[in-house]
Formats: structure tokens, C-alpha cells, sequence
């Protein structure tokens, strides 16, 4: 009876030993943001996974599905430890209080101006006085595409009718021809073109003619409150490698974005945007937080200043170094 009991106790202090570890595992695991299907963003978690990126066996990464419309206040909550946000969209919330920071890269602007294929525009001017669709207007998608235009010469606000909504809805829109062109992301822009449309512009080409700048701007970067961060320095400085480390995994093997194009959204028989995604999506993933970059989100907070997206720039810098 003793040795059974002894044995019952044993199983109970194992069990609950057990139900500790996994239970502090849990709790160190980082709360990062996973874009759903149909975002670039989509492409980390199967790729990290399938070439084995994270190779820092501490860095523990839960995935969840964050709607990039409540991401300040998950963060806030403190049910997601880490997110994406744009130079402007966080320099809007810095200047109203909130503490979130940039502390490592994910993406650079892959917005494109895509027109039908019969269409007669040839380059974005072309569509001054005409009727466009993109994203919200608070989108970092709609500040960033505003911003290049406006290094060129044009006023997104004044010279062109913009309609503003959803994916699904600007692209119900531009395929019935009630909107003369659409200005969307990757992967969405190349089903466009694998099903017969036309690109007249990537954004960050835009970017590129105006400042003389060689390399795609930024489009947004892992971020998370301050507190978050100064409480975890050494994980975010590993989960800013790995994301680097992303980065460049594509840049030095973009035939591998074909292997995972249902996680991105694509059909399997949408085999022409699916021969597309090497070329077109790649460089989408940066590989880089460093000074140049700093530079860049910089010059895009000025811009957005001037044009008065933003009211003024923020007091603190809004990025920092992992």
C-alpha cells in the first residue's frame, strides 16, 4: 500500500513538474504577429520553419493572427509581444503617446500601380485626374504610395480620385473597370499580372528616382512597446537576426517563395503568378537594420511632415537598434 502510494505521489509530482515546464515555456514564448494569407508577411512562418532559420534554440516564437487595425492595442494588452508597424503609421502614434517602437526589419515597400491591359496608361502621371483604388487611408500601404508620388510631382490627395477600401473590395472594383487602376501589395499585385494585367510602377521605384536611393525603402519593421523591449533586449536582438536572416535566405533563394504559394494565397492552378513570385516578391523581405535604413524611415517621417500626413515629427526617435 505504501509503495503504491509512493508510486501515485511520484506520478502526481512528475505530472505537475511537467505541466510547470510546458506552462513556462508558454509563458517565455514571443507573441509575434502572423499576416494571414494574401500579405508577404504570410511567407515567414513556413519558410522559418521549412529551412530551419531560427537556429537559436532559445528563441521560442508563438504565431498569431493579428488584424494590423487592433495591433496598437494587442500590444498594449499585452496579448502580442511583437508586431509590424510603418514609419508614419507609428510616428502618428508616438506623437498621440504610445511607446511602441522599431527594433528590426521585415519588410521593404512592394506597393505597385497596376492597370488592366488595355488600358492606354502608361506611367502613374498618366492617370492624373482619373479614379484609382487602394487601401485605407491611414494604411501605411496608401501613406507610403502618397509619399513617393508626391516626390515626383503628384498629389494623391488632389490630383487623382482615390477610393479607399478594402482588398476584396478595390479588386471587385478595378476587375468590373470602375476604378482605371488599383495600387496594391504583393502577392495580390502579382495574381494581377499572372492573370493578364499590367504593372505601370512599383512605389519604391518611385521612391528610388526621386531621392537617388539604389536600395527599396522601408515599409514596415518588428515593433513592440518599450517596455516590452527593454525587458527583453537579448530576444529582440535575436529575433531582429532572424528576420535578417530571412531576408537574405530569399534574396539568395527566391525559387523557394514558389514552394509556399497557397500560404501566400495563391492557388496551385495560378501557375503564371506562381513563376512570377521569385522575381516580383523577393525583394520585398529586407535583410538589413542598420543606418541606411534609419536614414530612409527618417526621410519618410520629413516627407510625411510636409505634406501633412503627420502634424510634426516625433520627440524621440521611434526606431532602435537590437
Amino acid at each position: 500500500m505504501q509503495r503504491r502510494t509512493f508510486l501515485q505521489s511520484a506520478s502526481v509530482l512528475a505530472a505537475a513538474s511537467l505541466f510547470s515546464v510546458a506552462r513556462a515555456a508558454e509563458q517565455s514564448a514571443v507573441r509575434i504577429t502572423l499576416p494571414s494569407a494574401g500579405s508577404a508577411g504570410s511567407a515567414w512562418r513556413p519558410l522559418i520553419d521549412s529551412q530551419h532559420l531560427n537556429t537559436d534554440s532559445t528563441l521560442n516564437l508563438n504565431w498569431i493572427t493579428a488584424d494590423p487595425g487592433k495591433m496598437q492595442v494587442q500590444l498594449s494588452a499585452g496579448s502580442l509581444d511583437v508586431g509590424v508597424f510603418g514609419a508614419v503609421g507609428l510616428a502618428t502614434l508616438v506623437n498621440r503617446g504610445s511607446d511602441i517602437v522599431l527594433f528590426g526589419p521585415a519588410l521593404n515597400n512592394h506597393g505597385r500601380w497596376i492597370v488592366r491591359n488595355d488600358s492606354p496608361y502608361k506611367e502613374p502621371k498618366d492617370l492624373i485626374g482619373k479614379t484609382i483604388a487602394t487601401t485605407a487611408e491611414t494604411s501605411e500601404t496608401y501613406l507610403q504610395a502618397r509619399i513617393a508620388a508626391s516626390l515626383i510631382g503628384i498629389d494623391l490627395k488632389k490630383d487623382v480620385k482615390v477610393i479607399h477600401g478594402s482588398p476584396t473590395a478595390n479588386l471587385a472594383l478595378f476587375e468590373r473597370g470602375d476604378v482605371e487602376a488599383i495600387i496594391t501589395l504583393e502577392p495580390t499585385a502579382t495574381r494581377l499580372v499572372g492573370r493578364g494585367a499590367r504593372e505601370i510602377a512599383r512605389v519604391a521605384d518611385l521612391w528610388k528616382q526621386a531621392t537617388g536611393q539604389t536600395e527599396d525603402p522601408f515599409l514596415v519593421g518588428l515593433a513592440a512597446s518599450r517596455t516590452w523591449f527593454d525587458a527583453n533586449r537579448e530576444t529582440a536582438k535575436q529575433l531582429a537576426a532572424l528576420f535578417e536572416r530571412f531576408g537574405q535566405a530569399i534574396h539568395a533563394n527566391p525559387d523557394s517563395l514558389k514552394t509556399i504559394a497557397q500560404d501566400l494565397g495563391i492557388k496551385a492552378d495560378e501557375t503564371q503568378a506562381i513563376d512570377l513570385l521569385p522575381q516580383r516578391l523577393a525583394p520585398a523581405y529586407s535583410t538589413r537594420w542598420d543606418d541606411g535604413v534609419f536614414a530612409t524611415i527618417d526621410k519618410q517621417i520629413q516627407t510625411a511632415v510636409k505634406l501633412g500626413l503627420l502634424d510634426r515629427t516625433p520627440d524621440r526617435t521611434i526606431y532602435v537598434k537590437a
